[in-house]
């Protein structure tokens, strides 16, 4: 069976933030592959309520490591109360959106996903010591560089938000 170790969850909250919402969905997406993940869009959902849009997205990615580790990045979006406001820059009225924005971000280290420990009891047993004794080490290095991915994908969001709310007035 699939196990899954989580290693890191970070959160980016901005309230009454101005941004676009299709440059960031898009500037997200292009990261996660460039860095040859494998995306996988779970949920799009889209609401229209009185007081603005509510957009839910779910993105699975994936990157494989070795035939035996993958990096799974789950990155969620959930979108407040988005409405279209017209700003003016430069003498030219600019279409952004305005909205409360979370992003959730969670990482794990997926190990035996292709069940080839999984055919007896014998080999389960065998995975735990060969995971637990054996590699160790190289379980703790994949770690800290899915650990460092994870934090620079969110340190890349939150700078383009920064930017974005920032170039628009």
């Amino acid at each position: 069976m699939v196990e899954f170790d989580k290693v890191i969850s970070l959160m980016i909250r901005q309230k009454a933030g101005l941004f676009q919402f299709k440059e960031l969905y898009g500037f997200a997406y292009r990261w996660l592959t460039s860095e040859e993940f494998e995306v996988d869009e779970k949920e799009y959902t889209e609401k229209i309520k009185p007081y603005g849009k509510e957009i839910f997205i779910e993105w699975r990615a994936r990157r494989r490591i070795s035939d035996y580790f993958r990096f799974y990045i789950q990155v969620v979006i959930t979108v407040l109360g988005m409405t279209e406001v017209e700003v003016k820059k430069d003498d030219q009225k600019i279409k952004l959106n305005r909205a409360e924005i979370r992003i959730d971000v969670n990482s794990f280290l997926e190990k035996d996903y292709e069940n080839r420990w999984e055919t007896s009891p014998v080999a389960k047993f065998m995975r735990g010591v060969y995971d637990r004794y054996l590699i160790r080490g190289r379980i703790l290095q994949y770690e800290v560089k899915l650990r460092e991915e994870t934090i620079n994908l969110v340190e890349q969001l939150k700078a383009f938000l920064a930017l974005e709310a920032r170039k628009n007035f």
